[in-house]
């Protein structure tokens, strides 16, 4: 049996999804964050309000060692009132290129350079309220130097077998998403089965 094809769809599948933005403001603008109160034209007609974080996106970097460990680091976090494990991470600065802020991070909060950094992936972590995004890196060719954290920053480094770290994530231990996510590509990307982008 055959089916004829359909020239009915709509060009743009989306358009029936979008939101128009009415009115825009600004609830708090801050050092780091800006929270934005919006009201919206739903697909519908109606409107609603809609509440976001805008956040000026990030890099996350995976230091891999030759012999197959990686580093990764113990903050507290205090939003989340604990010690967190995690990938070495930080901001990008207004304009930064993200792998000009990979380098800068790996350096200032571990003090090892890279000879090379692979692009892994772009991740949204909090799509519902916030437009940060994440570039995944992979560091590779480490040489050690000395640390320069930033001034009221503390964490510890660790090197760990990424079986172990896999390990952490399934147990529950590790729950930051951004290190989960890094701690699969790592896996992916150790067995061939993925590259980076």
């Amino acid at each position: 049996m055959t089916t004829e094809p359909r020239f009915d769809a709509p060009a743009d599948p989306d358009a029936g999804l979008i939101e128009t933005t009415l009115d825009s403001r600004t609830a708090y603008d801050g050092h780091f964050l800006t929270v934005k109160h919006d009201t919206v034209r739903l697909p519908d007609g109606k409107s609603a309000t809609r509440e976001f974080i805008v956040h000026p996106g990030a890099v996350m970097v995976i230091p891999l060692f030759d012999d197959g460990r990686v580093l990764v680091e113990r903050q507290y976090r205090y939003p989340m009132g604990r010690v967190m494990t995690e990938f070495p991470a930080g901001k990008l600065d207004a304009g930064e290129d993200p792998q000009v802020c990979a380098h800068r991070e790996l350096r200032e909060e571990t003090g090892y350079s890279a000879r090379e950094l692979v692009h892994l992936t772009r991740v949204h972590p909090v799509i519902s309220y916030s437009t940060e995004f994440i570039e995944l890196y992979l560091a590779r060719g480490l040489s050690a130097g000395e640390r320069r954290l930033d001034e009221g920053e503390f964490l510890d480094l660790e090197i760990v077998r990424p079986e172990d770290l896999m390990a952490a994530v399934r147990r529950g231990e590790i729950t930051d998403v951004k290190t989960i996510i890094g701690a699969f590509w790592l896996e992916k990307f150790l067995s061939g089965q993925w590259a980076g982008i």
